[in-house]
């Protein structure tokens, strides 16, 4: 399986320290010697992997201009699960979810996986010709989030949610034009909190799948929110309900 780059402290630690038989190589900028960069050459050191050194110039070329922070990797991608049910099949308790339909920034995916790691999502979903996908900027965003959080891409997400529905998980929607607030749903069971893109929210196929839509409500004015922000507004929802 062909390689790819990830780059940035977070990342790269986090694939080193969950899954180090995917790390190749390690690319370092020659003129960082600080502590950190210290700890993660004595792991590279323990692991018997190949360390590159480069000028700065040569790393920010590799990721691209994005913030590599004097570090990068060449990985294997990870194998990641191809049916819901490799997911869920083993867990217990109550299940918590992040569906998104539609979301296909970089910057937003990696957020929405930071949060979904951050509040114990089971993991997030998306259909697979409206996805971004694991880029290398989503696992930079992600601060190792991308290692820890499964991330479903589905052919069919309205089948998706019916299954879900099998494994009683109860789906929930956000919608601008819902009655209900957010505050006013259960949502401490097991629960599948689905979100649209920024511009074009949910399709409709997706909105007729779920159990129930809900608002936030907003008190200033500005209108929408970043979608990664309502994520987590709506998985602490579920903490929080389930806390008390």
């Amino acid at each position: 399986m062909a390689g790819i780059l990830i780059y940035g402290f977070h990342a790269v630690v986090a694939r080193l320290r969950n899954h180090p038989a995917s790390v190749e190589e390690l690319y370092v900028d020659a003129e960082r010697k600080d502590p950190r960069m210290r700890d993660v050459l004595e792991t590279a050191k323990q692991l018997g992997l190949k360390v590159v050194t480069l000028e700065s110039r040569r790393l920010e070329g590799m990721a691209g201009g994005g913030r590599h922070q004097g570090i990068a990797a060449k990985v294997t991608m990870l194998a990641a699960p191809r049916h819901i049910d490799e997911v869920l099949e083993n867990l217990t308790g109550s299940l918590l979810l992040l569906v998104l339909d539609g979301v296909q920034d970089p910057h937003n995916l990696g957020a929405c996986l930071r949060i979904a790691d951050a509040m114990g999502a089971n993991a997030l979903i998306a259909p697979k010709d409206r996805a971004v996908g694991l880029t290398p900027v989503v696992s930079k965003v992600a601060c190792g989030a991308a290692e820890t959080v499964p991330y479903l891409t589905v052919t069919n997400l309205a089948r998706t949610l019916r299954e879900l529905t099998d494994y009683g998980v109860r789906i929930i929607g956000t919608d601008d034009t819902a009655e209900r607030e957010i505050m006013a749903v259960d949502a401490s069971g097991s629960v599948a909190w689905v979100l649209g893109s920024e511009g074009s929210g949910m399709r409709r196929l997706t909105r007729e799948h779920c159990d129930e839509l809900v608002r936030i409500p907003m008190y200033g004015t500005v209108t929408s929110m970043n979608v990664a922000v309502t994520a987590g507004i709506c998985l602490y929802e579920t903490r929080r309900q389930r806390h008390e």
